[in-house]
């Protein structure tokens, strides 16, 4: 079955980028997807170390082996610094091609004040850099304190973001954030019609 994993590289108690990536992975789940959530905050993931064995690694291969088993991938990230986060570049330092290629990559970042571009920019020249496919559609959550409030009431178990800790206050993002996840799900579905040449020229 196709399969979406969503990355949450934030380490802060109430992450916005975690709760806004649990209404995309929830998204992606009506495209018929199984899903995913690494929580950056939950694992052990040292300093990563070209010369240090992955299994000698904390959860490293771990994680490792749950993006190789995904067709889709979504990627967050607070912006630190106009960049994104340490813990979403250690991460990310792990992978290659091995994660990334063929891969359908949606991009979400959520933002303190009003800097978001840098950041998404940023992301999306990284992952090019391992052949991963990412998404026109992006996701960018300017002063994201405000964006969010916290649960009022108890949501269904069917509900779209049931699993988040907190509850989109503007629902265009919401949409948005929504729409990256089933993007990302209905794209992984279809993604190696289109990514995969095996009739290529021997040039």
């Amino acid at each position: 079955m196709t399969r979406v994993v969503a990355v949450s590289g934030s380490l802060r108690d109430g992450s916005y980028t975690k709760a806004a990536l649990q209404y995309a992975l929830d998204a992606a789940g009506t495209a018929g997807v199984e899903t995913d959530l690494i929580d950056l905050a939950a694992v052990d993931l040292p300093l990563y170390d070209p010369d240090r064995p992955t299994a000698e690694a904390g959860d490293a291969e771990e994680l490792l082996a749950r993006v190789r088993a995904a067709d889709g991938v979504i990627l967050g990230a607070p912006v630190y610094h106009s960049s994104y986060s340490a813990a979403f570049r250690n991460f990310h330092d792990y992978c290659g091609f091995d994660e990334y290629e063929e891969t359908v990559v949606g991009l979400l970042v959520a933002a303190g004040g009003g800097t978001i571009a840098d950041t998404l920019n940023d992301m999306r020249s990284t992952v090019r850099g391992v052949h991963g496919w990412t998404l026109p559609t992006q996701v960018g959550l300017r002063n994201a304190s405000d964006r969010f409030e916290p649960r009022t009431r108890e949501p269904g178990p069917d509900e779209i973001g049931s699993d988040a800790e907190y509850a989109f206050v503007d629902e265009d993002l919401r949409a948005r954030t929504c729409k990256l996840g089933y993007r990302v799900g209905t794209y992984a579905t279809r993604a190696p019609e289109f990514m995969r040449i095996d009739d290529e020229p021997d040039w």
